[in-house]
């Protein structure tokens, strides 16, 4: 051990001052508290956005393939179901499921109430995996008798609540088009989504009725619903599923489809940054204090090794040491805190939210090994750093001084 890491380490573990030591613990509890609370920020910011995100790619997918045309409203333009347009679509790089869809505007109609709906038309090959997973009440839509199918419906439990129905019930949906239709459908499950613009606006039924409703042919629908591998490869995926279709189509990415929704995800980012300025601010200030207190406790020992020829730096190293092994304690302290209370709420869920509001009913959490390490070097680093200045204070104590103030 060298010169400076020794003195530091008996001013650490084997210091007798009490002032000193409440200063101490007052600092470490500072670093502590800072980076618990940051692993948690950050933590709590990733699992809101992964959440929220996969619950709307779960129920709308990544890319939607439509028609090229002036119309965006929900009732898209029909075109003709290929093969050729779902293998060019499946030959993109990162493409894992193709689904034809169509929607419908309507109204239903049931209690003495109406609700205004979008209709989402499926075939029997779609991929149930997430609605499954959202059903509150009964299953999902049968396909095995084609005829039976187009009678079935999935409501919203949002909307399940405003019309008070429940899975089993029956209830009467108006097309308004020339003439106007309706259709009585058989509610065979409720699904909760948990994000409002979803769970207010759609129900899930038969891609056929849609057909029927517009006097399609089989092979017409209104598009296509695309899932990708990687979330963070949209734009590309998009762009390459644009290369391989005819300009007669063209694709959306959910965030085009759902831009108020991913742009509050995006402002979140800014909470991170200015949550993480405040707690580094917080545990830089509780260090600089105790370092300065410390010097000042040991003027009398500063004099000294000055006197028996040691340099200024060597003496900044010493305390600087002693700030490391401090901040040191502090960031396992913090690291405890931190990841205990998030491993906690991630397996138990024990914070609730208000899921009309948060789009969730708990506190999400997604802990990241690199945002763990992240943050633990970087206070490290910036602590240190910033000690720098206030440990030059033992460039001001002379030894005559030091020795006599004893």
């Amino acid at each position: 051990m060298n010169f400076a890491g020794f003195i530091s380490s008996r001013i650490t573990f084997k210091s007798k001052r009490t002032f000193s030591k409440l200063i101490v613990r007052i600092a470490i509890a500072g670093i502590m508290l800072g980076l618990g609370v940051m692993i948690l920020s950050v933590a709590v910011i990733r699992g809101f956005k992964q959440e929220i995100r996969e619950k709307v790619r779960g129920f709308a997918g990544d890319i939607q393939v439509v028609k090229t045309d002036n119309n965006v409203s929900y009732e898209r333009s029909a075109f003709i179901d290929s093969a050729q347009y779902v293998k060019g679509i499946k030959a993109t790089g990162g493409v894992t499921d193709v689904h034809p869809y169509a929607t419908k505007p309507g109204i239903i109609k049931a209690n003495s109430e109406i609700e205004g709906v979008i209709l989402k038309g499926v075939d029997k090959n779609y991929n149930w995996s997430f609605l499954q997973s959202a059903l509150v009440q009964g299953k999902v839509i049968d396909f095995r008798d084609s005829a039976e199918a187009m009678r079935q419906i999935m409501i919203s439990q949002v909307t399940a609540n405003r019309l008070k129905l429940k899975a089993g019930d029956d209830l009467w949906m108006y097309f308004v088009q020339e003439p106007i239709r309706k259709r009585k459908l058989k509610i065979t499950g409720i699904f909760d989504v948990g994000v409002e613009e979803v769970d207010k606006t759609f129900v899930v039924g038969d891609l056929n009725l849609v057909r029927r409703l517009n006097d399609w042919n089989d092979g017409q629908i209104g598009g296509y619903e695309v899932r990708i591998k990687n979330f963070d490869d949209m734009a590309q995926t998009a762009d390459g599923i644009d290369s391989r279709i005819p300009i007669t189509l063209r694709s959306y990415t959910l965030q085009d489809n759902y831009p108020t929704i991913f742009e509050w995800l995006n402002m979140l980012d800014v909470n991170i940054v200015v949550m993480l300025v405040l707690m580094i601010a917080v545990a830089v200030i509780n260090m600089i204090s105790a370092l300065l207190i410390m010097i000042l406790e040991r003027t009398s020992m500063i004099g000294m090794l000055k006197a028996m020829g040691a340099g200024n730096w060597l003496i900044q190293k010493v305390f600087l040491y002693n700030a490391a092994y401090l901040i040191g304690f502090g960031l396992l302290l913090g690291n405890a805190l931190g990841l205990g209370l998030g491993l906690f709420q991630h397996y138990t869920h024990f914070f609730k939210l208000n899921q009309a509001s948060y789009y969730m009913s708990f506190v999400p959490i997604k802990l990241e090994v690199m945002d763990v390490i992240l943050l633990n070097a970087g206070t490290l680093i910036v602590c240190l750093l910033v000690l720098i200045v206030p440990s030059m204070l033992v460039t001001r104590i002379t030894p005559v001084k030091a020795i006599r103030f004893k």
